[in-house]
């Protein structure tokens, strides 16, 4: 392949990665995830000599889907494949939107069916435990506390929680924090209320434990702060979680994510409406919150199952 010929794909795919991140305003996770799909179909393409975006054929797109599933390495999991050949027809859309092909070759490609999987939350109760697990005068019980009272007041993603900064907690007329502003998925910023129990927890870590942490490091504005001083990130925060999950003997391992499950699982089963979640979770289709619906019909079908006289 010449430089020539290899730039004009390489171009079609670096033209794409900036379009889905300036104009759609992707996340860098997520452009970081489709440069990394587009690579390895780059390199299929180019492995049957196909060098310019005009030059792709349906036989091509179908021979990357039939490599995914027979690899030396072993076949992809059922998601990743889905994963990367959305990645792959979003492509082709672009090329035809943009005009640089006259036909898309990938539309009737057809990702496998994925089993259709409800959000894993954990009871009240259970949710109580893990946060009771983190309560101590120590400045890393009073950090731990107060990231996981976050987590599970406002619903945040854990990539959400550790991106904060001093100033995205919002105080209210007394100095106590009241509102944290949230950035999610293409920077679209929030603004989540705090329960008491947030409050009272951010409150105590910014005034006993994090001036004693930042001291340690550089300064950061980051609002949550490792023991060296620097800011918490996300596996550091995983491992957070799954120490405070192990000591409240729950038995099986949670996520951050199970923090997000959770406090739409528990609105929606409290009476909140489908719609206000859907806000403060920053999902930007309704259909999207409510799976979560499904989850709270599971749990009154079993309790229906399990109190009613004649429900067996």
């Amino acid at each position: 392949m010449t430089n020539e010929q290899a730039s004009a794909l390489d171009g079609a795919v670096d033209r794409y990665l900036r379009h889905v991140s300036i104009e759609r305003g992707l996340a860098v996770n997520t452009v970081a995830a489709y440069r990394r799909d587009l690579t390895g179909y780059r390199d299929s393409l180019a492995a049957r000599d196909v060098t310019t975006p005009e030059g792709i054929t349906q036989a091509d797109v179908s021979a990357f889907a039939q490599e995914l599933r027979t690899r030396p390495e072993g076949a992809l999991t059922a998601s990743s494949m889905a994963r990367m050949l959305s990645s792959v027809r979003s492509f082709h859309r672009f090329l035809l939107e943009e005009g640089l092909v006259v036909v898309d070759v990938a539309v009737d490609v057809k990702p496998p069916k994925l089993a259709s999987r409800l959000p894993k939350a954990i009871s009240i109760e259970q949710m109580a435990a893990v946060l009771d697990a983190a309560i101590g005068d120590d400045i890393q019980s009073l950090r731990d506390k107060a990231l996981l009272e976050l987590l599970y007041a406002t619903g945040a993603r854990i990539s959400e929680a550790v991106d904060l900064n001093v100033d995205d907690v919002i105080g209210d007329e007394g100095g106590s924090v009241d509102v944290v502003r949230l950035f999610g998925k293409g920077g679209k910023q929030r603004i989540v209320p705090l329960g008491s129990f947030a409050r009272s927890a951010i409150d105590a870590y910014l005034v006993r434990a994090r001036p004693l942490l930042s001291v340690r490091g550089k300064s950061t504005p980051a609002l949550f702060l490792g023991l060296r001083g620097q800011r918490v990130s996300r596996q550091n925060a995983w491992l957070i979680i799954r120490a405070r999950a192990e000591k409240a003997r729950l038995g099986f391992e949670i996520s951050p994510h199970t923090f997000r499950h959770s406090f739409a699982t528990h609105l929606l089963a409290g009476g909140a409406d489908v719609r206000v979640v859907q806000e403060l979770l920053g999902h930007s289709s309704v259909a999207t919150t409510q799976i979560y619906t499904l989850v709270t019909a599971d749990t009154l079908r079993d309790m229906y199952t399990t109190a009613h006289p004649r429900a067996r």
